[in-house]
């Protein structure tokens, strides 16, 4: 059996040839992932295929968190071959979301799936006889027992989910989430058009409380075929919106968190909090979700000493502001007692889901890119410390949001200064924007970003004279859909709605 190989790179280097990442037996591509998914420190990126020349190459990409590396493999088959590939996801559930995708799509099978079930239901999925009408739930046999379902049509103006519980009286002995019920054809725009500035925008529009978070994956994936390196100011400017982004979001879902218990005041005031960070985005570049701001090799909205001096002072407000209301939640019994002990999920069971971002740091399992594996002014100036929760429930995912928008904000400050102490007397740094760039051909390139959900993946492949030929999207609710079903087993139903609004999960950013 040939050794298993990898192409080791990082979330600092360029673009990777196609010819240079090992191809290797799938036999040798098994053992050595069921091997390496064992230690914590690692966990799979992204896992997809696409057909090559008569062929399916599988690439698979797997984070190293221990030593901040990013290991690419591949392995391929025949694309008429009707061989049941061995199931990984029966050792590792972590990887039930790739293989399904895969089968979903091309009809690859998988022996052994212990969940063999659509994932999104594309328009081009292989089978066309699979449907949301016929999707297979989950069924359980007992007199006791009785099913609920909700959605996918919903009370609020949130985009359709189904979602099926079994229960033993109040009791949910079962969850299951049914995705897929729109679809943009995200992926697919990607490679039908060559203008960069669109992409950008598609980008933006994966998830669009997350358009910073995707718009600067895209962007870095694409610098990366072109060999950019960017001026530190435009690192700065970037890594400012994304931490406007993720306080924006954490003290939305704080407030969302205290309407769903009746806690008015909290509400009121993170609702008044979000609109002062949204606004100061708004200000800043004319978006109050920062569509437009984040573009490939540059940026249209530089900043000046003006606005420098507008969100320096705006965030100070808005960290100070908050903090009340963290001292007040933490101090309410009667929140307390709703949020502690409910809707855990425990650390060894996030770890085999492959949880990321907040969702995996309120588990105990640090997971956080900014600091396993850093790019930009996070690896230059910031050097972010990972802030963990053990318990693993509503509160601890609700303290985790507590204590990163202070972090955020002391980020933004100190960026600011940066700023204020180099360029407030001189001509910005930051290019402008760059849609014409000649990309690197046969090659991979991928952009890895924390955004407030947590792990955000775009993966690009150029074919042979240097077009964006295969793109593929990982939003961090891939992973974490499985925990929140996870989180609502043993609960009463009627915690159903602040466990998943202690996630805040995307339908967007998994119908992509």
């Amino acid at each position: 059996m040939n050794a298993m190989k990898y192409l080791t790179t990082d979330n600092t280097s360029g673009a990777v040839r196609l010819k240079d990442i090992p191809e290797v037996p799938y036999a040798a591509f098994y053992d050595d992932l069921a091997g390496k998914l064992s230690e914590p420190r690692y966990h799979v990126a992204h896992y997809f295929a696409l057909p090559d020349e008569g062929r399916m190459r599988f690439y698979c990409l797997v984070l190293d968190d221990a030593e901040g590396r990013v290991l690419i493999t591949s392995h391929a088959t025949e694309y008429y071959d009707d061989t049941a590939l061995p199931s990984l996801t029966a050792l590792h559930a972590q990887l039930h979301p790739f293989e399904r995708d895969i089968t979903e799509r091309y009809g690859i099978r998988f022996d052994g799936q212990p969940w063999p079930k659509p994932l999104r239901f594309p328009f081009d999925r292989y089978d066309r006889r699979s449907s949301m009408d016929n999707y297979p739930f989950y069924t359980m046999e007992g007199r006791s027992l009785h099913e609920v379902n909700v959605g996918p049509i919903h009370a609020g103006i949130i985009e359709p989910g189904a979602f099926r519980f079994i229960c033993n009286g109040e009791q949910v002995l079962h969850l299951e989430i049914a995705l897929g019920y729109q679809h943009r054809g995200v992926e697919r725009a990607f490679e039908t058009t060559e203008n960069r500035l669109r992409q950008a925008c598609l980008a933006e529009a994966v998830a669009g409380d997350s358009a910073v978070a995707h718009a600067l994956a895209y962007a870095e994936a694409v610098e990366r075929l072109t060999g950019f390196e960017r001026p530190a100011q435009l690192d700065r400017e970037r890594a400012i919106a994304l931490e406007l982004e993720r306080m924006a979001m954490q003290i939305a879902d704080t407030g969302a968190l205290s309407t769903d218990v009746g806690y008015q005041l909290g509400q009121v005031a993170c609702e008044a909090l979000r609109t002062m960070t949204i606004n100061t985005t708004q200000a800043w570049c004319g978006n109050r979700f920062g569509k437009g701001l984040v573009r490939p090799h540059g940026t249209d909205h530089p900043l000046t000493p003006e606005k420098s001096a507008m969100i320096r002072r705006n965030v100070r407000e808005i960290a100070r502001r908050y903090e009340e209301v963290r001292r007040d939640i933490c101090s309410s019994p009667t929140l307390l007692a709703r949020f502690e002990q409910c809707g855990i999920v425990p650390r060894d069971e996030m770890l085999r889901i492959g949880g990321v971002g907040q969702a995996a740091r309120a588990s105990g399992v640090a997971r956080d890119l900014r600091t396993t594996h850093p790019s930009g002014a996070y690896a230059k100036h910031l050097h972010h410390e990972t802030i963990v929760e053990e318990q693993g429930d509503v509160m601890a995912r609700l303290l985790v949001r507590c204590r990163e928008v202070p972090q955020s904000a002391e980020y933004v400050d100190r960026l600011l200064s940066i700023y204020e102490g180099k360029y407030a007397a001189t001509e910005n740094p930051c290019p402008h924007p760059d849609y014409a760039a000649p990309l690197l051909p046969s090659s991979l390139s991928f952009g890895l970003i924390e955004g407030w959900r947590g792990e955000t993946l775009h993966v690009a492949l150029t074919d042979a004279v240097g077009h964006i030929a295969a793109c593929r999207i990982k939003d961090p609710s891939l992973h974490n859909w499985m925990a929140l079903a996870l989180a609502v087993r043993g609960e009463g139903i009627s915690d159903f709605p602040i466990c998943n609004k202690s996630f805040n999960l995307s339908y967007c950013g998994h119908d992509l």
